[in-house]
């Protein structure tokens, strides 16, 4: 009995904690956390380069973003990130030129002079073009503290 229960509990492990991941998934993985860095770092030029031309960010309130409203509010300097950073997170590709990532991501802000300091869950879908990914649209979910 204990022995199955431990069998039971180790093949669902890498599942949950996501522990093996592939070269590949860890490639994606790094682009999310890059992708964090053109917010972070005010860069237009590099948000440019992550985002499809269609890309759409779902937003918790039901609104939808898309890659002229995020390169716009960055490059207006309305808004200043002092944080943005994913974590906890876990790809599934499903060939080699799609994937799915999801993730936590923690955003603290100040936007027209208000504060901003929150947790979202995240789901991004990501492509394959030319070589590298890109960010083709997003959902976020806010966690309650």
């Amino acid at each position: 009995m204990k022995i199955a229960t431990l069998v039971i509990f180790v093949a669902v492990l890498p599942c949950r904690f996501s522990l093996a991941q592939t070269p590949a998934q860890q490639e994606v993985l790094q682009f999310e956390r890059d992708a964090c860095k053109a917010f972070l770092e005010a860069d237009v030029a590099a948000l440019e380069r992550v985002l499809t031309p269609d890309f759409t960010l779902t937003l918790s309130n039901g609104d939808v973003s898309t890659r002229a409203d995020e390169i716009n509010e960055l490059h207006s300097g309305k808004v200043h990130y002092d944080v943005f950073e994913n974590y906890d997170m876990l790809s599934r590709l499903y060939s080699d030129d799609v994937a799915i990532v999801l993730g936590k991501t923690r955003v603290k802000r100040t936007a027209d002079g208000k504060p901003f300091d929150r947790v979202v869950q995240f789901t991004d879908t990501l492509i394959k073009r030319d070589g590298r990914w890109q960010l083709a649209a997003g959902h976020v979910s806010r966690i309650e503290k």
